[in-house]
């Protein structure tokens, strides 16, 4: 169980950019994510593509839809991050998608498979996003992903939040097993859900997942804006 670390900068891209790096310099297995914030952040990790030489990635959830699909995190990490990196000559490690198109259930399995051919492996980073609605990964408010206690890995038939396609995600159990993690949220659309979930007086809530990070997480960072912040 970990308090979160809460930073507020000016901007979370960069820092957050700075982080990646570091880490993908250590060679460790990171955990990447959807969003728009972090896509800034992977543009800019990827002007240092030497850095992911060594590089293990590895996407805590998806949509359940092919690669090259508009809604596929896999998708904008690919097209922001990983075709920069190669553009510049530069061959990373390991990258597994999860494979979204095989559905909620199938696609689970197969990832928690790839896990675990790996020695299911201590991640060095996890990269996390923060919904409007309180959700993390894709575990939304109020559904049985965040009873799970057992797999790293399940399907989610019913998103709580556009776009509304089942889902693959991480589990709270999976995510215990980083050494770092590392929420991003930004804009004052997030502000309500970043004081549910890490005000000093925040209790934890299955109506706010990410209330449910700091019983899990070894170390817990969360970076946001000013405007993020302005609930707290």
């Amino acid at each position: 169980m970990s308090a979160p670390e809460l930073r507020i900068v000016d901007d979370p891209a960069q820092v957050c950019a700075d982080e990646l790096v570091a880490a993908a310099r250590a060679g460790g297995h990171l955990v990447l994510t959807g969003g728009s914030t972090p896509k800034l952040a992977y543009e800019i990790a990827a002007r240092t593509p030497e850095a992911f030489a060594g590089a293990k990635l590895w996407f805590g959830d998806d949509r359940c839809v092919g690669p090259d699909d508009e809604r596929s995190n896999y998708r904008m990490a690919k097209l922001a991050l990983l075709d920069p990196v190669a553009a510049a000559g530069v061959e990373i490690d390991f990258c597994r998608r999860i494979l979204g198109e095989l559905g909620p259930d199938q696609g689970a399995e197969d990832y928690e498979r790839a896990l675990a051919e790996h020695g299911a492996p201590p991640f060095s980073l996890i990269l996390l996003g923060l919904g409007s609605d309180g959700h993390t990964a894709s575990m939304f408010p109020g559904q049985s992903s965040l009873d799970e206690r057992e797999r790293l890995v399940i399907g989610v038939e019913q998103a709580g939040l556009e776009p509304f396609v089942p889902r693959v995600t991480f589990t709270f159990p999976c995510i215990a097993q980083a050494g770092r993690v590392l929420v991003l949220a930004t804009g004052a659309a997030k502000a309500d859900a970043v004081a549910r979930a890490f005000a000093e007086n925040a209790l934890p809530s299955r109506e706010t997942p990410a209330s449910l990070l700091a019983g899990w997480a070894k170390s817990l960072t969360v970076l946001l804006d000013v405007d993020a912040a302005s609930r707290l």
